[in-house]
């Protein structure tokens, strides 16, 4: 597991018909990920944020260095088996995103994550720093779990010649305010329309040529989505920041 790293991140919300487009082309010039199966693999993460939900806020306002934390599983079946995550801070720099994870027990994360504890932990230097970082927003913005997301990913790895190349699609993308336990079963609602996705793509330095011509020719249009900050505005009826946030999706949808 990579615990530590820097790239630019690319989103855009297409309909899963025009996603299906895509990945043909890709499976002439990229990888499948040899994690994610025939059918992708779902992945949930917890949002923690402040009373003000000053994280929410500083995306919205388009603040231009700004950083979330978040507890992400990939869920066991059933998922109340699921006893390990990563909990990451994920920071962005205009278009940069720095990401910084530990690989811990639940109880432990989020332990770490609402009280800045890290009870006995066996932590490398390089992880107890990101503790500490986590531990500072902690108690400095008194962070309360918030939101979850999940969603099913399907992904796509560069070859010899793009080796940090990595391109993803999202279905089925969800969210809740309640039931704020990442490896708990409950209620999800939706946040796409279910023939509609989230494409990224993520590259470590720059984004390969093939790549923008690849976007170009299926007519792909760049959103900064959040889908956590989706999640936030569904859940408090924050109608024109949802339309803001998921605008091709609510001008055709009329969500």
């Amino acid at each position: 597991m990579i615990k530590r790293f820097n790239r630019y991140e690319l989103k855009y919300i297409i309909p899963v018909t025009a996603a299906e487009r895509i990945r043909a082309d890709l499976r002439h010039v990229t990888v499948p990920d040899p994690y994610a199966g025939e059918n992708g693999y779902p992945l949930i993460s917890l949002y923690y944020d402040s009373p003000a939900l000053d994280f929410f806020w500083n995306k919205i306002e388009g603040i231009k260095f700004r950083r979330k934390l978040r507890v992400r599983i990939y869920p066991a079946n059933p998922i109340e088996a699921t006893t390990h995550g990563m909990v990451e801070i994920k920071q962005r720099i205009n278009r940069t995103v720095q990401k910084r994870r530990i690989y811990l027990p639940l109880e432990a994360a989020h332990l770490l994550c609402t009280r800045g504890d890290t009870p006995d932990l066996d932590l490398d230097e390089a992880d107890l720093l990101v503790a500490s970082e986590i531990r500072y927003m902690t108690e400095s913005m008194q962070l309360l779990p918030t939101c979850i997301t999940a969603y099913q990913r399907s992904a796509y790895m560069g070859g010899e010649n793009d080796p940090g190349l990595r391109i993803t699609f999202d279905t089925d993308v969800r969210y809740r305010t309640h039931a704020l336990t990442v490896n708990e079963t409950a209620e999800n609602f939706a946040i796409l329309p279910p023939d509609w996705c989230i494409m990224e793509v993520k590259a470590n330095e720059r984004v390969p040529d093939w790549v923008t011509s690849l976007i170009s020719r299926h007519n792909c249009q760049l959103h900064r989505v959040s889908k956590y900050c989706a999640g936030i505005a569904r859940s408090r009826s924050f109608d024109h920041l949802m339309a803001l946030a998921m605008s091709p999706v609510a001008k055709m949808k009329g969500l």
